[in-house]
């Protein structure tokens, strides 16, 4: 049997026929070689076909810009985005879902950037150019101002936020007012900035939710129970009785008066407190004739010169009430139970007298000042008139800086205030009228302000002159429409004494002296007019002897230590004083004021 030989699994190894390894190693290496150049000439090829354009299947915001140049791509999403980019963003507050608010995304600083987001479409670069690796749905660059954010949400917080309502207890016309109190929110800001760029041109998670925080009422219903049942309702149930310890004065204050200035207020712990306006109650007018009772105004002590010093005598202490005290009395008796429980004591103070003997060197009265004095023609009226003026001045302390004003220390010229009817001057002649021979007192008052050196806020003179009156230095007043004020700018108090008798009136002023001397220097009558003559017959004619009217010039000189520190002038025009003579009634009486 013959005996086949195996078939080898391998064609034999011919010795010589295999190839070195380095051999096989360069065979595969040329043709990699050769690969790249080819694939290298095909890119090269295809990028320059594709050089410039916008990868394909590029979005923004659903907008095709594949294979656009960036030019083009810029264009196209200017002109499409313009309703996008400018539509409001749709936000809600917390977890409720109304109301809706709209802001403004230029107002709060977002803007829709074409230009970079463009250039983001752009970046593939060739590979993505053949390969279309850069296409798909590009996020627009948004660029975001978050300080301008925080603006306008912050203007949204005060129109939305919601503020806590505090538990209170008021009171009103002897009733009690209750608010009850409930909580609060407010929009927080910092985090509901990045909310708000995360919405801005995305419509698929509008309304951006923005958080608020909870804020809860200090004062909670517990609390507000409490001051309603342990105090409101006691404290308007009936009046509350203030007498003072002699029994001689009482207040009565009603629920309806106390509601007024009655107040709870809440402490750091949201206690309600209650408290009382002790000021506000007591300038309550309602309460005005009861404190009126109560009050007794001080006297203050008698000043006059003896020997050439100022002394004072007499003088007492009032009494008022003691307002700030009103409220440590009044609260406790408000929780009483019975016309005795809600009875106290009516706290008063005393009240010293502005003038006594201890005062006059405080006040700088220690001199005369000055002194001045007018004589006139006895005549009923004039010694009437004269002396309630004067009365009325006497005792004037003028403190320093103060103005003080002949017609609001005297008063209307009325029967009812002491005056009578006498002759004045109106529409430059006698004429008769309550008051007359008033500008006698007025003249008097100028002169010792004058020479006291004191600064003029307003005077006038007569429309013509007076020969018992010094020329240019006098003064006369009428009743609503002419005072003489002046202001003490002296530095120290001023006391005016004011004296008159059947013939003359004199003022004199007490302080301190500030010169050594004030002068007066007249000069001479200028731009001289003489007067006319007319006759009048009217029933109440006053005769009126002529006199020429004339201009002239005063100059107040004021010297220190020997030398003249300062210099006035007071310039007086006079009209003529024409004729008058009465054709009609007797001529035996050529009156002045």
């Amino acid at each position: 049997m013959a005996v086949i030989p195996p078939i080898p699994a391998q064609p034999p190894r011919i010795p010589g026929q295999d190839p070195a390894p380095w051999r096989r190693w360069a065979l595969w290496g040329g043709a990699g070689l050769l690969a790249v150049l080819l694939l290298s000439l095909l890119l090269g090829a295809l990028g320059v076909f594709q050089s410039g354009r916008i990868a394909s299947g590029t979005t923004v915001l659903g907008v095709d810009i594949g294979g656009l140049s960036p030019e083009d791509a810029r264009a196209r999403l200017t002109a499409e985005l313009v309703e996008v980019r400018a539509a409001p963003i749709r936000v809600v507050l917390g977890e409720t879902d109304e109301p809706v608010y709209e802001v403004d995304p230029e107002d709060a600083g977002l803007v829709l950037d074409v230009s970079a987001t463009v250039e983001l479409a752009d970046r593939p670069g060739l590979w993505g150019r053949v390969f279309g690796g850069g296409g798909g749905a590009i996020d627009p660059v948004v660029v975001h101002h978050r300080e301008q954010s925080g603006e306008t949400l912050g203007r949204l917080a005060e129109e939305a936020d919601s503020a806590v309502t505090e538990g209170a207890v008021a009171f009103a016309d002897g009733e009690v007012v209750v608010t009850e109190p409930s909580a609060g929110s407010a929009l927080d800001v910092e985090p509901a900035v990045e909310l708000l760029r995360t919405g801005y041109l995305n419509e698929e998670i509008q309304p951006v939710r923005l958080p608020v925080s909870q804020a809860q009422p200090l004062v909670d219903e517990e609390e507000v129970a409490r001051a309603v049942r342990e105090f409101a309702e006691p404290a308007m149930s009936g009046p509350v009785t203030l007498r003072t310890e002699d029994g001689t004065a009482q207040l009565s204050l009603s629920p309806d008066l106390l509601s007024d200035h009655l107040r709870l207020t809440a402490d750091d712990g949201g206690r309600l407190e209650p408290a009382l306006a002790d000021d506000e109650l007591v300038a309550d007018e309602r309460l005005a004739p009861q404190l009126a009772a109560a009050t007794e105004e001080p006297t203050d002590a008698t000043v006059r010169l003896e020997g050439g010093s100022v002394v004072a005598s007499g003088g007492s202490p009032g009494r008022e009430v003691a307002a700030d005290e009103l409220g440590e009395v009044v609260l406790p008796l408000l929780t009483g139970v019975g016309t005795a429980a809600r009875t106290g004591v009516l706290p008063t103070e005393e009240v010293e007298p502005t003038l006594t003997a201890e005062t006059l060197d405080d006040l700088g009265l220690v001199e005369e000042v000055s002194s001045f004095t007018v004589e006139f023609e006895p005549a009923a009226y004039r010694i009437t008139n004269i002396g309630r003026a004067a009365e009325l001045i006497n005792g004037s302390l003028v403190e320093p800086d103060e103005v003080w004003s002949f017609n609001e220390r005297v008063g209307e010229r009325t029967e009812a205030n002491g005056f009578v009817e006498g002759v004045i001057i109106l529409d430059d002649r006698y004429q008769t009228a309550q008051g007359g021979g008033v500008s006698a007192v007025a003249t008097t008052m100028f002169n010792a302000a004058f020479f006291a050196g004191v600064e003029f806020v307003e005077y006038g003179a007569h429309s013509f002159y007076i020969e018992r009156y010094p020329e240019g230095r006098e003064a006369t007043v009428a009743w609503g429409s002419l005072d003489l004020r002046f202001r003490n700018d002296s530095g120290n108090a001023l006391y005016v004494l004011a004296s008159a008798d059947d013939h003359s009136v004199t003022i004199t002023f007490l302080g301190t002296k500030r010169y050594d001397e004030v002068r007066s220097e007249t000069g001479p009558r200028e731009n001289v007019v003489e007067p006319e003559r007319r006759e009048n017959d009217d029933e109440e004619c006053v005769p009126q002897p002529p006199l020429e009217g004339f201009d002239v010039v005063v100059e107040r000189v004021f010297v220190r230590g020997g030398d003249e520190v300062n210099r006035q002038r007071f310039e007086t025009a006079y009209t003529p004083r024409n004729e008058i003579v009465c054709v009609a009634a007797e001529e035996d009486d050529e009156g002045d004021d």
